[in-house]
């Protein structure tokens, strides 16, 4: 019942290639260099918040404004198979900065806090003589990190660090101070302007962490009555008030479901708005051809869909994210749609290849760089999530094998574990984990073990 291209030889080479992850002879290395002009490429990574891969109108979205976002889709690659390794913020956003697994780089929830010896991908550009900056929402526990090699930190812990639409205090460079525009996304995309519009021959390497579109999903006040005569596609198994039942007050969801996804379609049309400014400065500045612009979010989110708000679980719905990379003289056929899978943890090998930057060793993605220069290239077979408990919320810790077509999924809890077949349905409604027989479920077991290195789960 299981994958049939997941054979126990394939789950063999999973194991072998989890056990050497990390080592730098273990990624691509400088398969190409930066845009024909001969310059080091820029770098401006743009992260969302709880923005899901099927929110955007590239995506097929039956009404969300996102031309911007449309834009970046067609004049890049855009993985529409791209998932986070664990469906919450502060591990997903960890993930992204250092290129490993929660269990790794050890932010497993957002209770347990940043290390300060994590290598991220920004102290490595920062070393290759690039100018760096963190922008935005850092959102991780403890205080604020020492980060090595950046160059303007610009964030906010107001609101246990999740920051606020409107009027959001900032800490930049240390010291506290107020923001120059009302709206926070506004604000960051100013300040992020003024990072790229700064006096200096070195490249830039821009990391953009953006509060939207996270709850409580305020937008600005001129588009507050957009979307309103809308039909809302949401789930047969959604009603008005499934965002306050099964714990979901935690989730600051008290209201109707209807209203919340107005507005949250809303601040997704906001992002986007901002996007469409840095990519117009990018071209009025000339930069746009010597420029890798990467656009993800951290996690997915539920909209009634399983009965849920919020994300964590490993359904769809939560795990897969937008993921977009534009890599101008890379990509031989912008516009392209990547069907293999992508990850969180695969940005820091994908920026360290692009701009011919040695990887360090620990991480455990891998560059998506092969994939820009040839579309035939294999992706990966399969990737663990894993998903640590973080309370008040009443979800179980998680371990799950995710593959091209099926998903494995145990709980530490008397849960029962799930199996779904993802071509046959793509909505997990049937789970068909009674049909697997005990050489499959080792197998599975055997992957999860092999993936989670160092027993940390």
């Amino acid at each position: 019942m299981a994958e049939k291209n997941i054979s126990r030889r394939g789950a063999l080479r999973l194991m072998a290639a989890a056990s050497v992850a990390g080592a730098a002879g273990g990624f691509p290395r400088s398969l190409f260099s930066a845009p024909t002009n001969g310059k080091k490429p820029n770098v401006l990574f743009i992260l969302t918040d709880d923005h899901r891969y099927d929110h955007m109108g590239c995506a097929g979205h039956p009404f969300i404004q996102t031309p911007n976002l449309d834009r970046l889709a067609t004049q890049g690659v855009y993985f529409n198979n791209s998932f986070v390794t664990s469906s919450l913020c502060s591990p997903s956003r960890a993930s992204f900065l250092t290129g490993q697994y929660a269990h790794t780089h050890g932010v497993q929830n957002n209770l347990t806090p940043w290390n300060n010896d994590n290598v991220t991908f920004l102290e490595r550009f920062k070393q290759a003589g690039y100018d760096t900056a963190f922008l935005g929402k850092w959102h991780m526990p403890g205080e604020l990190p020492k980060l090595r090699g950046v160059d303007e930190f610009v964030t906010f812990t107001v609101r246990g660090g999740q920051g606020q639409y409107w009027d959001c205090p900032l800490i930049v460079n240390g010291e506290d101070a107020m923001p120059n525009k009302r709206y926070i996304t506004e604000e960051l995309t100013d300040r992020a302007i003024n990072f790229i519009d700064r006096d200096s021959d070195n490249p830039f390497c821009l990391y953009l962490s953006l509060k939207a579109a996270h709850h409580d999903w305020k937008p600005p006040t001129d588009l507050k009555d957009l979307y309103s005569d809308e039909e809302l596609p949401l789930a047969e198994e959604a009603d008005t008030w499934v965002t306050m039942t099964n714990g979901a007050v935690f989730c600051g969801t008290t209201g109707t479901l209807q209203y919340h996804y107005r507005n949250y379609c809303r601040v997704v049309t906001s992002v986007d708005r901002q996007v469409g400014r840095l990519l117009k400065l990018l071209d009025d500045k000339g930069l746009a051809d010597n420029t890798i612009v990467v656009y993800a979010g951290d996690n997915g989110y539920f909209w009634g869909e399983h009965r849920k708000i919020d994300k964590r679980w490993a359904y769809e719905e939560s795990i897969r994210v937008p993921f977009m990379i534009r890599a101008p003289g890379v990509v031989p056929d912008p516009g392209r749609k990547a069907n293999q899978m992508a990850l969180n943890i695969d940005l820091a090998p994908t920026l360290f290849d692009l701009a011919g930057i040695e990887p360090h060793a620990g991480m455990e993605g891998q560059s998506l760089a092969p994939i820009l220069k040839n579309g035939r290239t294999p992706g990966r077979e399969a990737w663990l999530y894993e998903y640590f408990k973080d309370y008040p919320y009443n979800v179980p810790a998680i371990q799950a094998i995710r593959t091209q077509n099926n998903i494995y999924i145990e709980y530490d809890s008397s849960r029962k574990p799930e199996y779904y077949d993802l071509k046959a349905d793509p909505k997990e409604k049937h789970n068909l984990y009674d049909q697997l027989d005990a050489a499959d479920i080792s197998r599975y077991q055997q992957m999860i073990a092999a993936l989670a290195k160092e027993g940390r789960l």
